[in-house]
């Protein structure tokens, strides 16, 4: 059978009496997977040739509004949903958490209903009731409970803008989800290291914050970071609710001029740009908690590239 052969000569492997040896890689021709990349390759070279020369699709309307001064104020709206939404639900999600993992069933029950309700019904539903909130309580206030005295008083419409029921409905689910997250990254630490803090008299407080949360970062940051970048996409569901966002703004536009497909490709192309920006964000944030896991697939690739030498073969 026929084979490729690659010698490396100078690998960096040296032997018990201080020889080197020489490290012989054997790749087994492999046709299928070269079958497999060629298909895959033709197709995504008639799938962009087919979109590109599309008469349906005008380039020409895409290249107008994708800096239009209205996508653009959408785009900022979609960015502040997400940053507040995110930074809210971590608050949201970390309490929730810390009560979970409470010795008190009574905090821990409450938490646990918490996760159940807002991970249990649809986001869109959750919004749509953020929104109609004034149907339910006309009027939100503040005082005494259980009918007492009002020291203030809104008008639930005059409060429950489109931007802040978004805010309420993403926030809150957010929550819920980052709660699972958070505990998972909790409960990934050893025990002794809170048994450490407390031995030296810290408070529960200096433990979590200083211990327990920083060690949990390796855990908590892959999720975190896919959770980001879905917000980010997620935000388009308030549409419905006329959020003022990327997507809210497109619909208006091509409700106006009726070029569908070209706003949606407009949108589309700043969803991308987003996630994208997002996703290397997240990929250095990994690497920021996790600074053994780079180095050491470098050093390996290193001592298989040929001509390398280790400095103790070296000498």
């Amino acid at each position: 059978m026929n084979t490729e052969t690659t010698d490396v000569s100078k690998a960096g492997v040296v032997e018990p009496g201080g020889g080197e040896l020489a490290l012989r890689v054997t790749r087994r021709p492999r046709p299928g997977r070269w079958v497999a990349v060629a298909l895959a390759t033709l197709f995504t070279v008639w799938l962009a040739y087919t979109v590109i020369i599309n008469p349906n699709l005008h380039w020409d309307v895409i290249a107008e509004y994708q800096f239009d001064g209205v996508i653009l104020n959408g785009l900022w709206v979609t960015v502040q949903l997400t940053l507040i939404s995110m930074v809210v639900g971590i608050v949201i999600g970390v309490v929730i958490a810390v009560m979970q993992l409470s010795e008190s069933p009574v905090l821990r029950i409450i938490a646990s209903a918490y996760t159940w309700f807002f991970r249990g019904t649809p986001l869109l539903v959750q919004l749509i009731f953020w929104f109609n909130l004034a149907l339910l309580f006309p009027v939100i206030s503040i005082g005494i409970p259980f009918d007492g005295p009002k020291l203030i008083e809104w008008q639930t419409n005059m409060v429950i803008t489109g931007f802040v029921a978004a805010l309420l409905g993403l926030s809150i689910n957010e929550g819920a989800y980052m709660a699972e997250i958070v505990r998972a990254g909790i409960q990934s630490v050893d025990p002794g290291q809170r048994e450490a803090g407390e031995s030296i008299g810290m408070s529960n407080r200096k433990i979590l914050t200083r211990i327990i949360l920083p060690q949990a970062m390796r855990v908590i940051i892959p999720p975190f970071g896919n959770q980001f970048i879905s917000m980010l996409k997620t935000t388009s569901l308030v549409s419905v609710i006329a959020g003022a966002d990327l997507m809210t703004v497109s619909q208006h536009l091509y409700l106006a001029n009726f070029e569908v497909i070209a706003l949606l490709m407009v949108a589309s192309i700043w969803y991308l740009v987003l996630t994208t920006v997002a996703s290397v964000a997240q990929h250095f944030i990994e690497r920021r908690y996790n600074p053994g896991t780079t180095p050491v697939r470098r050093r390996v690739l290193a001592n298989l590239r040929p001509g390398h030498t280790t400095k103790g073969a070296a000498a």
